[in-house]
């Protein structure tokens, strides 16, 4: 009977695998689905009824975080319930895990588990998004040597968010092992905490020590906590569907025929792309952390003015904030961080961003992308080095510093055209072809740029100087409401009638 058993269940999880990986056609990264939900009116409607019931049940968090783990596991079903039990699967096992790690005082013990943890987590990750990638390349390498492998490939739908939570059952693990962290005995909260929907997908990625604690104690939502959600949900928006979506297909044009350009119009396609990733990126990030404000939540700040960063390492406390704290806490500082001398500290910048730029994606422009970041933080060091200075200390002159955030800006948009590029063909020719030579098409995306664009600088520049991302939820009343006002209007005229998906919802 026992056999019976066993071979019943390995029989479902082979059909299960079966249906994930489909040999018979060709699946794409599909995200269609939740872009629809997270930019319409789908999903207004799903988050006031799941708000509502919310509020209702304020006088009891636990059925509050029974709710919100029902609309977690809706809202990840919904695009692709096979993946949903994908997401149970490594969030159930994590929680026992930790619970053996904590229960257990034998050292070895302990550590096999913490290994156990980390190989099948790494193991999932790897399988469905490396594994078309290393099997083309070692086909290739194979061959290169003489020999004629077959090449092996599935068609394998890429499960979403998994690069997202994956990191965080990781760092929960992980915490736990180090003791900084008491592992929960509530499956709910521990899996509220991986499958929160408004960052589940796309993070911000969050730890266990901050959002944890959050989710095991009653919440209280101020008008404060309410008015800062209103407002990053209407910037968050503003940035996405009336920037980002709107200047992307200028960047798309040109990255996808760039061949047919040159001079200005290639200066024009890196800007817009520079301009469509952070409104996309930001901007999803600050709708999370909006719909967390309102349900007495507070995630971590993923973005903080990229695009004045002073130095690599200044641009990389300010970009993907969730994501660096993560590579320095779990993988540079392991590493050895910078206590074994100045060799070992840039051979370890060099792999944090490594593989930090593969966590983007299985494609050698994210190896590169992550390989050139690493290449100028090792730079920017060398230069500190040989100043005879520790650390990067801003000059008090504004005309240096201006010249400073420009050159690194520079850099970072040349990183983008890595990150952004399918060939290095493409590289090569894009880069080659940076000028000011002008055509009638440069002055028309130029114009375009400017009228959806324009006034994202400006208002950046206006809150960098205040050092706070949300000065205008800070207004009066009166000229807050007129400034609510405004973007939506600019939302609802200028806003990209179809929407297209984030862009990291394909990592």
């Amino acid at each position: 009977m026992t056999t019976r058993c066993a071979v019943s269940v390995l029989w479902r999880l082979f059909a299960f695998l079966q249906a994930l990986i489909q040999p018979d056609e060709t699946v794409g990264i599909s995200c269609i689905p939740i872009v629809v939900i997270i930019v319409s009116f789908v999903f207004v409607g799903f988050f006031l009824v799941v708000y509502s019931s919310y509020l209702l049940l304020r006088k009891n968090y636990r059925a509050q975080n029974l709710l919100l783990l029902a609309a977690g596991w809706t809202f990840y079903g919904y695009w692709n319930w096979r993946f949903l039990a994908l997401l149970i699967f490594s969030t159930a096992l994590d929680f026992v895990l930790a619970l053996r790690i904590e229960e257990s005082s034998n050292a070895a013990r302990r550590k096999a588990l913490l290994a156990v943890s980390m190989v099948s987590t790494l193991s999932i990750l790897a399988f469905f998004k490396y594994f078309n990638f290393f099997s083309e390349n070692a086909t290739e390498l194979l061959r290169a040597v003489g020999l004629q492998p077959g090449f092996v490939t599935l068609k394998i739908i890429l499960p979403l968010g998994i690069s997202f939570y994956s990191f965080q059952t990781m760092s929960y693990t992980i915490d736990v092992y180090r003791g900084h962290l008491s592992a929960t005995r509530r499956f709910v909260d521990f899996a509220v905490f991986v499958c929160f929907f408004p960052h589940l997908v796309a993070g911000p990625i969050q730890r266990a020590v901050t959002l944890l604690p959050q989710v095991s104690a009653p919440r209280r939502i101020s008008l404060a906590q309410i008015n800062a959600g209103l407002g990053l949900l209407l910037w968050g928006y503003f940035k996405k569907v009336a920037i980002a979506d709107n200047v992307g297909p200028i960047a798309d044009r040109i990255f996808n025929g760039y061949t047919d350009y040159q001079g200005l119009e290639i200066v024009l396609g890196i800007v817009a792309f520079t301009i469509q990733i952070y409104g996309d990126f930001s901007g999803y990030s600050d709708i999370a952390r909006g719909l967390a404000k309102l349900l007495g939540f507070e995630l971590m700040v993923n973005f903080h003015f990229p695009y004045f960063a002073l130095n690599p390492s200044d641009f990389w406390q300010r970009w993907h904030i969730s994501l660096s704290t993560w590579l320095r806490e779990y993988l540079y500082i392991p590493l050895g961080g910078n206590q074994h001398g100045r060799l070992k500290t840039l051979r370890n910048l060099f792999i944090t961003m490594l593989l930090g730029g593969l966590w983007h994606g299985a494609a050698w422009n994210y190896v590169l992308w992550g390989a050139f970041h690493g290449c100028l933080l090792i730079g920017y060091r060398l230069v500190e080095i040989a100043r005879g200075v520790e650390g990067f200390a801003p000059s008090p002159r504004f005309v240096v510093r201006t010249g400073q955030r420009l050159l690194m800006l520079t850099f970072v948009m040349v990183g983008w055209v890595l990150f952004r590029a399918r060939s290095l063909d493409q590289i090569v020719y894009m880069l080659g072809h940076v000028g000011w030579r002008s055509s009638p098409t440069s002055w028309g995306m130029a114009n375009d740029l400017l009228f959806f664009a324009g006034a994202l600088p400006l208002v950046e520049i206006w809150l960098f100087t205040r050092n706070d991302p949300l000065w205008i939820t800070k207004f009066r009343p009166v000229p807050r409401a007129f400034a609510y006002a405004a973007i939506v209007v600019w939302i609802v005229v200028v806003g990209a009638r179809a929407s297209n998906e984030f862009i990291y919802f394909r990592f």
